[in-house]
């Protein structure tokens, strides 16, 4: 092993994983705005740990002096989605970014590893702003759903355990779960659009409910003090018997009444 500072060479890689991210939940966070419904679930990322470097390095005959493009994914960014059908959506996102380059893909959906591994994988080229100056880092971006990051979770786990040299009973329970796993995916497409109507619905009825407590909240604000304690109490008889149509009937109450009180006077100073 060389004599390098490894704490500053993992530095570059430590924020291109940061900033990537910030940017995909940002995305996620946009696209659900635009459209009530994003393919993506949540975001993870890490840096490989420099144990796990030397070790690939090794299978892979890369010299040490060669990691930065011998190692393809020292950085790494996971992008979780409910549905396999998001994960294509989510990888033509990722293409049509103007701040980083994709070098090549990996599909092991469609072509799914003889473990019964499957994801989609996205070698990227980002260019990352360090304190002397521009740094390409190449980083690895994998798309897959929930279903697909549990097994492969587990599966890194035990091949960890037994140092890629799974027992032959192992690898076949193995390969019977991701078959399961897959099963289970393709199940949740064919409900895809009640889960997607069901999801929908929760958060229209949460929205309100956040509408209705901050309506009432600012009854107050207009001294309507009278007003807002029966808001309250008709709010908690609704909340009771879980009546959407009655919690929209008494939002749309609410304000109306302090859409009254803005035509009046207002508090003193305002």
């Amino acid at each position: 092993m060389d004599g390098r500072d490894w704490g500053t060479f993992l530095l570059p890689y430590e924020q291109t994983v940061e900033e990537l991210k910030v940017k995909f939940k940002t995305m996620r966070a946009e696209l659900k705005k635009r459209e009530e419904y994003t393919p993506i679930e949540f975001v993870t990322g890490r840096v490989k740990r420099l144990s796990s470097i030397l070790e690939k390095a090794k299978r892979l005959n890369v010299r040490m002096e060669d990691l930065e493009q011998g190692i393809e994914d020292i950085a790494g960014i996971r992008i979780m989605c409910q549905f396999v059908e998001d994960i294509r959506r989510v990888a033509e996102f990722v293409r049509a970014r103007k701040d980083l380059e994709v070098v090549y893909e990996k599909d092991y959906i469609t072509n799914y590893k003889e473990s019964g591994y499957r994801s989609f994988h996205m070698i990227i080229r980002y260019p990352v702003q360090t304190a002397l100056g521009q740094k390409i880092v190449l980083a690895e971006i994998q798309i897959r759903t929930l279903a697909m990051n549990f097994w492969a979770t587990i599966e890194h786990s035990l091949n960890y355990k037994y140092r890629e040299s799974l027992p032959d009973e192992m690898r076949l329970r193995l390969k019977t779960a991701a078959e399961a796993a897959s099963i289970l995916d393709a199940e949740m497409s064919s409900i895809r659009e009640e889960i997607l109507d069901a999801q929908k619905t929760f958060e229209e009825n949460s929205n309100t409910t956040t509408q209705v407590l901050h309506a009432i909240h600012q009854l107050y604000f207009y001294h309507l003090v009278n007003e807002a304690i029966r808001s309250q109490e008709e709010f908690n008889e609704i909340w009771q018997r879980q009546d959407m149509e009655a919690m929209k009937e008494l939002l749309l109450r609410v304000r109306a009444m302090i859409s009254q009180a803005k035509k009046g006077d207002l508090p003193d100073g305002l």
